[in-house]
Order: structure tokens, then sequence, then C-alpha cells
């Protein structure tokens, strides 16, 4: 028989593949910009791009752009979220809402945020408004196409039994479709977040005095690779993290998904 591993056993388990491959990206990033293949200048060292983002961490730089650019973000995803489970579950459980929505947004989804910078500025002006609603606009799109099908994937059987029991709307909706819509819902949720921080990049380059993406396009004007190289992985680490705490909050709320 074999031992079970201890929790600690499982997550170095875990994490093993992670860690070894981001090990083998710095040691690759090490030696290209090592080997004189591409411009010093162009392409940072590991240890020059730690150094810039120490720099923005001493000087409170990157503490401001991160609390901007982490209020439009967690703004825009709020609303755009809610908004597309609301209608999601609204055009999955109405057939006749499906065949009129439907159409709509799959117009829409092709429409890339960045796309409506010009369109949001003259509305609403280059203030936070643009920027939320920019951010909100394609969070909506991909939350609702999840959750979409997700609801018009639960089995009509199941809605019938409980009507036939005698079950309520809210009953059925509480306690057989949002149970069986969950996993769908997690993970346009997780999807959403992604897409936010896309959105967040378009929305900062349309007009912007603070944020990461904000950052990013100053310091490209001054050729400053190491410090967009810092925003970058910034980026990222953000977009890992409330990858993790959503999977974390659904493997406690829906734990009767695998995800």
């Amino acid at each position: 028989m074999h031992a079970t591993p201890s929790p600690p056993g499982r997550a170095v388990a875990r994490l093993g593949p992670a860690l070894g491959a981001g090990a083998a990206v710095l040691a690759l990033w090490y030696l290209l910009a090592r080997s004189g293949a591409v411009a010093p200048g162009l392409l940072p060292s590991p240890a020059e791009t730690l150094a810039a983002l120490t720099e923005g961490v001493r000087s409170g730089v990157l503490a401001a752009d991160l609390g901007a650019s982490l209020t439009r973000a967690g703004q825009g995803f709020a609303l755009g979220a809610l908004a597309g489970s609301v209608l999601g579950f609204a055009t999955g459980y109405v057939p006749w809402l499906s065949a009129a929505v439907t159409p709509v947004v799959s117009f829409l989804r092709p429409i890339p945020a960045i796309a409506l910078v010009p369109l949001a500025t003259a509305w609403f002006g280059i203030g936070e408004t643009a920027k939320r609603l920019l951010i909100a606009y394609a969070v909506l799109l991909a939350v609702w196409l999840y959750v979409h099908d997700g609801v018009s994937r639960v089995p009509v059987s199941h809605l019938r039994a409980a009507r036939s029991l005698g079950a309520p709307l809210h009953r059925r909706f509480t306690e057989v479709l949002l149970p069986a819509a969950a996993p769908a819902l997690l993970a346009a949720l997780r999807y959403g977040a992604s897409v936010a921080l896309l959105a967040l990049v378009a929305a900062e380059l349309g007009g912007a005095d603070s944020g990461l993406a904000y950052r990013l396009q100053v310091d490209g004007q001054f050729l400053r690779v190491d410090r967009m190289f810092a925003g970058l992985i910034v980026l990222g680490l953000v977009g890992v993290l409330v990858d993790l705490l959503l999977a974390a909050a659904g493997r406690r709320l829906v734990h009767w998904s695998a995800a």
C-alpha cells in the first residue's frame, strides 16, 4: 500500500510542475538576454526587470497604478458580471428571449473593447465612467456566453419534475436551476475576470493618468523596456491571483463541481 501524501506533500506535488516551468522560463530568459541575440536595450535581464520592479515599489508609483487599475477593473467586472449573469440566466431559461437576444449578443461579441474606445470617449469623456463601462461591456458578453450555455443545458426534465411537485418559481430557481448551472457560472466569472484585465488595458490606453497599462504606455514612449517588463509581470501576477481566488471560492461554494 502507498502512503497517503500529507497536505504539504500534496501542495508540493501540485506546485512542482508550475515551479519547474517557471524556473525554465527564467533560465531561458536569462540566457537569451546574455546571448546578445537581442539588443540589450530591448530585452532586459531578469535582474534588471527585478530592479525596475523594486524601484516602482519603493517610489510608490506601482502601488498607485495598481490601486487605480484594480479599482477600475473591479468596478467594471462587478457591473458586467452581474448584468451578464442575469441576462444569461434569463436567455437560458426563456426560449423566446434567447431567440431575441442571442443574435444581438452574437453581433456584439466580435467587436473588441478597444474598438469602442473612441466612441466611449466621445460619449462619456476621458473620465472613469467610460473606462468602467468598456470593461463592463467586455465582461458582460463573456459571462453571458458561459452562463447562457450552462443554464440552457440544465435538463428540462428536472425543472418539469420540480414544477409537477408544486415547487414555485423561486424554489425551482434556487434549488434546481442555480445549483445545476453553478459550475458554468463559476467558469464564467473566472473567464470574465481575465477579460476584465484585457479590457482594462484597452480602457487605460484610451486616456488615463494612472494605471498599469497607462504606465506601460509612458514607459514605452521612453523605451524603458525594463519597466515595461515589470508592468507586464505585475499584470500577469494579478490575473493569476484573481483566478486562484475565484477558483478557491468556487471549490468551497460549488463543492459538487470538479472546477
